[in-house]
């Protein structure tokens, strides 16, 4: 049966503990890698502390987002009144130059204008130095992915003027942890290339502790340069699976004629060498850094090492399509092919983007998307899947299943170091395929152990059944 017929035939009309968040949490990510950036939730109060309380919990950071707190009078009269006070509160409190915007379920089902009403008060307030970048994010419009790349692209068409070309690159990250920003940021500083990168998170996320306390961390992709990213010489954008009505890099490429090379995130021998090669090839360079040929050395050392062990697993891949597309890139690499490819998202080119691997594949692949972990589960049975890689949530088919799950992605609230996750590169990816297989061996010896005390103690019963005959 294709996939698509068995997505089919598994349809239901409700999502029983789903596989993704909603827009507006994807939304305040982004927002959280500018420099002197605040956001708000344009909604009720519990949205804004729900999603607080959610992306601390990963980051173990704190996480502040502001809430126009829109009541009963609001709902019916508009909440134009609620956003003006919560603007007013936040540029008192925070003194940010950017001021995110994004609307809750509440807010786009009244109908309020947030990009009317922003211009309004910048007309209004006339705040000096601060930029406010509205952003459209109903819970019910998408995933927090979508609400992600909503974001990105918003300050992107917000900010973005007519430069001339500085030589630079832009660099579009998806949502990736703070440790593989900085991975990112380290190849980018090892080949000498000039660059943007948005969103940076890689500090203010994962920020070192400090006695003076602030409550908007240092770091961050700066205005300014969100500004000239119309004048860099290409824009990378690890981002296969993201529509174009979505996409910044698309963007710079149809407005202001920035070349655009979509590339997956840079995990994996094969996915890591293109976009090492394209930067060698946009900064000049003829030789790979020695670091770097040092670093690949290691991870196909690591391959040799671990093939024969991760041959023996039969994955399930779940989360944000982006990562999906990575992970089963990489597994597939080392002989570790999956059973179940599953994303909350809506994605339209996920499917067909892992159809060359999922025809190689010894086994049926079942694929999922807009899905739940009722479905996951179930396809997980079905399969014979061994482990499971993707976020916390997964726990439910350890629960259920008893499939090990390696965590990766967003979120992580099981388990602490979520932010410190390090999986892209040459040596994100020796990590991470070191996780995996240690996975697989671990969940081998159990097995074994459980089978050897199933027969032990099946003799012993054998036995006392057998005295008790003879007595």
């Amino acid at each position: 049966m294709p996939a698509s017929e068995s997505q089919t035939a598994t349809y239901r009309s409700i999502n029983s503990n789903p596989c993704s968040m909603c827009m507006p949490m994807g939304g305040i990510l982004p927002f959280k890698g500018i420099e002197d950036a605040m956001v708000i939730i344009h909604g009720s109060q519990g949205c804004s502390t729900y999603m607080r309380r959610h992306i601390a919990e990963h980051f173990n950071e704190p996480i502040d987002v502001g809430s126009s707190s829109l009541n009963e009078k609001g709902t019916i009269y508009g909440g134009a009144q609620n956003l003006f006070h919560a603007l007013d509160n936040i540029r008192k409190v925070y003194q940010p130059r950017l001021i995110g915007i994004l609307t809750s379920c509440l807010a786009e089902t009244i109908g309020d204008d947030v990009e009317g009403i922003a211009r309004d008060y910048l007309k209004q307030r006339r705040p000096e130095g601060v930029s406010l970048v509205a952003v459209p994010t109903p819970g019910y419009g998408g995933a927090h992915s979508e609400g992600y790349w909503m974001a990105v692209k918003s300050m992107v068409s917000h900010l973005a003027l007519p430069t001339k070309n500085h030589g630079g690159v832009n660099i579009i990250a998806p949502n990736l942890s703070p440790a593989d920003i900085r991975e990112i940021k380290r190849i980018l500083s090892l080949v000498d290339l000039r660059y943007t990168l948005l969103p940076d998170i890689s500090d203010t996320l994962d920020r070192p502790i400090a006695r003076t306390y602030t409550k908007i961390p240092p770091g961050g992709t700066s205005i300014e340069a969100i500004r000239r990213m119309p004048g860099a010489t290409a824009t990378i954008q690890f981002g296969l699976t993201v529509e174009e009505k979505l996409s910044p890099g698309c963007y710079l490429q149809s407005e202001f004629g920035v070349p655009l090379y979509n590339l997956p995130i840079p995990m994996g021998i094969e996915a890591t060498d293109m976009f090492v090669s394209l930067l060698m090839e946009l900064s000049g360079s003829s030789s790979v850094p020695q670091t770097l040929a040092m670093e690949r050395g290691r991870l196909l050392d690591c391959m040799v090492d671990a093939h024969k062990y991760s041959a023996q697993g039969s994955a399930a891949v779940f989360g944000e399509p982006e990562l999906v597309l990575a992970v089963t890139r990489t597994c597939a690499e080392n002989g570790l092919y999956p059973a179940v490819l599953a994303t909350g998202s809506k994605s339209n080119e996920l499917e067909q983007l892992l159809s060359p691997i999922i025809a190689e594949c010894p086994q049926k692949v079942h694929f999922l998307e807009e899905t739940d972990f009722v479905r996951i589960r179930k396809a997980c049975r079905e399969s014979g899947a061994n482990i499971a890689i993707g976020h916390s949530d997964g726990k439910y088919l350890t629960e259920k299943e008893g499939l090990p799950l390696v965590r990766l992605g967003f979120p992580i609230h099981d388990r602490v170091g979520g932010q410190r996750l390090l999986s892209t590169g040459y040596a994100g990816t020796t990590i991470f395929l070191d996780r995996v297989v240690n996975t697989i061996l671990e969940k081998r010896h159990n097995d074994y152990r459980a089978a050897m005390y199933r027969k032990f103690y099946r003799k012993i019963r054998e036995e006392t059944a057998l005295h008790g005959e003879v007595r």
